[in-house]
């Protein structure tokens, strides 16, 4: 006869499954905590037989801790540096007296904020230093060629305020991150000093240095250029040079108001 499956046989059946299950899972579960068990005696064992492995395993295990302190204090995005620490300006009273009062005369005239103008007069003067340049000729170039516009774009593909060219001074550029640099005030007027200061000493004169400065830039009538460069840095001269006097004249007052030292 055909036994007859009933839900009493089922329910049985379901449970004796149920139970073999957990009881393979427990006696697995008893050998491996066994296993572990050893495994952690046989290597305290060791630790103690070798205190260099000791010592070896305690750095590897703070080091991994210390690192993971590290990973976790890291904040998902890095910090943004404050604005004016990215800005091309320097305060005025960082100026000397005639560096400040030809600055004051630029923002007046070009309509540019005097803290930019000070950093670039400043770097003018550092830079006239080093290449034997007048400042106020590398001030005047880069008022006639930009306006001190440090994102001028010119007719020749010039940028920047002395108007450069990228593909032309690439090799100048790259140290200071490629062609992009040309829009950086300091990065333009260093690598149009050099330029210029290549042009002087190729053809030993001012004024056909200008000529070909001018030519590279596209700036038209060249004589015409030299002669308005050549005026502007007149004019910063003359300030200059100005306030220079009055200073003097200022301090040979205030020795002569000065009560005499008696001997």
């Amino acid at each position: 006869m055909t036994a007859t499956l009933t839900w009493p046989h089922v329910q049985r059946a379901v449970l004796t499954f149920a139970f073999d299950v957990r009881e393979g899972f427990v006696e697995i579960t008893r050998h491996s905590l066994a296993v572990i068990g050893l495994a952690v005696v046989a290597l305290a064992l060791t630790l103690l037989a070798r205190p260099n492995l000791q010592q070896v395993a305690s750095e590897t295990l703070m080091g991994w801790l210390q690192l993971r302190q590290v990973e976790q204090s890291v904040p998902l995005e890095a910090p943004i540096p404050m604005a004016a620490a990215r800005s091309t300006a320097s305060p005025m009273q960082d100026l000397s007296s005639d560096q400040a009062a030809v600055t004051r005369w630029l923002s007046n005239k070009y309509k540019v904020s005097k803290e930019p103008l000070a950093a670039l007069v400043s770097e003018a003067w550092s830079l006239g230093e080093r290449s034997q340049i007048a400042p106020t000729l590398l001030l005047a170039v880069m008022a006639i060629e930009s306006r001190f516009n440090p994102f001028a774009h010119g007719n020749q593909g010039g940028l920047g305020l002395m108007q450069i060219e990228p593909d032309a001074h690439i090799a100048a550029l790259s140290p200071f991150g490629g062609r992009l640099a040309a829009f950086d005030p300091l990065t333009n007027l260093r690598v149009g000093t050099r330029h210029l200061q290549s042009l002087i000493q190729d053809t030993g004169t001012l004024e056909e240095a200008l000529r070909l400065y001018a030519a590279a830039s596209g700036q038209g009538n060249n004589d015409q250029y030299v002669d308005r460069v050549l005026a502007e840095q007149k004019l910063l001269d003359n300030l200059s040079k100005g306030q220079k006097t009055a200073l003097t004249d200022k301090n040979n007052a205030a020795l002569q108001r000065s009560p005499q030292t008696q001997m």
